[in-house]
């Protein structure tokens, strides 16, 4: 039996501004969330998939990528389908170690000196969780700090 579960996992890009320089850069954000599709709840490997970030900034500029909890917390993000849940995180490496998030509780967060670039974000929800048949959904919010 395999799980219908069109998961989308959505985010809400926020542009937080530095220090004030006597330039002023300018950096826009965009994403491509991640969707895991249909999850199947009998499987033994885990659900993997990935989604995009991309900063565009008007000058070279030292920017760092943060990335919120969203309705769990940096250990287990959770997606919900009105009571049920399904537990997830996001990565910033193909081997699902470095959690994105905001450098705290052992998180990463992403940084460069540049004009922009896509980073691509590794999403995991675990193998064997009990799920009933639904949409779930989280919304986790991007910050591009400058």
């Amino acid at each position: 039996m395999r799980l219908s579960k069109p998961v989308r996992w959505m985010l809400a890009g926020v542009v937080a501004m530095g220090v004030a320089n006597t330039w002023a850069a300018s950096c826009t954000v965009s994403v491509i969330g991640v969707n895991f599709g249909v999850y199947d709840v009998f499987s033994n490997q885990p659900d993997d998939i990935s989604g995009a970030i991309t900063t565009s900034c008007s000058s070279s500029t030292s920017y760092a990528i943060s990335v919120s909890t969203g309705l769990g917390t940096y250990a287990a993000r959770t997606l919900t389908n009105g009571q049920y849940t399904l537990f997830y995180n996001l990565f910033v490496d193909s081997s699902h170690t470095s959690i994105w998030g905001d450098g705290s509780s052992g998180t990463a967060t992403v940084s460069s000196t540049d004009t922009g670039r896509t980073y691509s974000v590794y999403g995991r929800i675990g193998a064997r969780q009990n799920a009933v048949v639904g949409n779930y959904s989280d919304t986790v919010t991007v910050t591009v700090t400058y």
